[in-house]
């Protein structure tokens, strides 16, 4: 039987990413090492990652026309995600980041323009064919419609036999109180260092202690933190850790989070324990960190 798909719901956006050496001072003139496009967004970059892993994975998120949308589009087609739910809105524009990767230092700086794309809501939702799925990983962003669109897949849950239900996760990202209210839905959910810091944490252990109750009954609650690895409380109330596995130089970081979300996804999917999945998507993670892009990650 042919595997089910994993959708993720939320941006994609282009990426113009220049390398430089050591990030510029203010008013200098620096030259770049390199400079190229690539396909970003959080949803995107964890369906290319999907991919890459051998997941038949789909995209749902918004698109504005222009030779930017052209590129991604293309793009998410070279790596077979799926586009069934991409929403288009023609008066809008494409949103991009501008992103400065510091090779010395590996880290990157990231300026996002994003000024009238509509999120998809909860009624475009209503055109996807839940039977198609088998996990849907939402990032947070407009959480108030995407509480909708995860209670709409509660309910098909309860109407089916347990071996059609569709698992569900979140992403919680940014330190907004609006998405906080993501915490309660979802069998997984994903909560940043930024994130975690914002509510007074100074782990990933603390963190997901700390966030247990905000959590449903019955679901993981996951926190990665850079060089520390990453830490997860399952329903079983037992805290798993996996240390981080850095590259021998780190080279991008840019999408590193979305790759460990995308690891840990896919293991969850194929049925492997918590603490195999979580040490699975810090070796991707940081396979990950050790190239520039995704290609080699694998």
């Amino acid at each position: 039987m042919e595997e089910k798909r994993i959708l993720c719901v939320g941006l994609v956006c282009l990426d113009i990413i220049s390398v430089v050496d050591v990030y510029p001072a203010e008013d200098t003139d620096t030259r770049c090492l390199s400079q190229r496009w690539q396909r970003g967004g959080n949803a995107s970059n964890s369906c290319t990652v999907l991919s890459l892993l051998g997941a038949p994975c789909a995209f749902m998120g918004s698109l504005a026309p222009g030779h930017a949308a052209d590129f991604v589009l293309a793009d998410l087609r070279r790596y077979a995600v799926e586009l069934t739910h991409v929403v288009s809105h023609p008066e809008s524009s494409f949103p991009t980041s501008i992103v400065i990767s510091s090779v010395s230092r590996g880290t990157r700086t990231i300026l996002h323009t994003n000024r009238n794309l509509p999120d998809v809501t909860a009624q475009d939702f209503e055109q996807v064919d839940l039977t198609q799925y088998k996990w849907i990983h939402w990032e947070g962003r407009n959480a108030a419609e995407q509480v909708k669109m995860i209670q709409r897949v509660e309910a098909h849950n309860q109407a089916c036999p347990a071996h059609q239900r569709v698992s569900t996760s979140v992403e919680v990202e940014k330190s907004r109180e609006e998405l906080y209210q993501l915490f309660g839905y979802g069998d997984v959910v994903f909560v940043s260092k930024d994130v975690a810091k914002d509510f007074g944490f100074q782990s990933a252990a603390e963190a997901v202690r700390g966030l247990r109750t905000r959590v449903r009954p019955g679901a993981t609650v996951i926190c990665a933190w850079a060089e520390a690895g990453a830490d997860a409380l399952g329903p079983d109330g037992e805290l798993v850790h996996s240390d981080a596995f850095p590259p021998e130089t780190i080279l991008d970081t840019l999408g590193a989070g979305d790759t460990f979300n995308a690891a840990v996804i896919l293991a969850l999917s194929r049925g492997q324990r918590l603490q195999e999945a979580l040490t699975f998507g810090c070796q991707v993670a940081g396979r990950k960190c050790g190239v520039h892009g995704y290609d080699n990650i694998v």
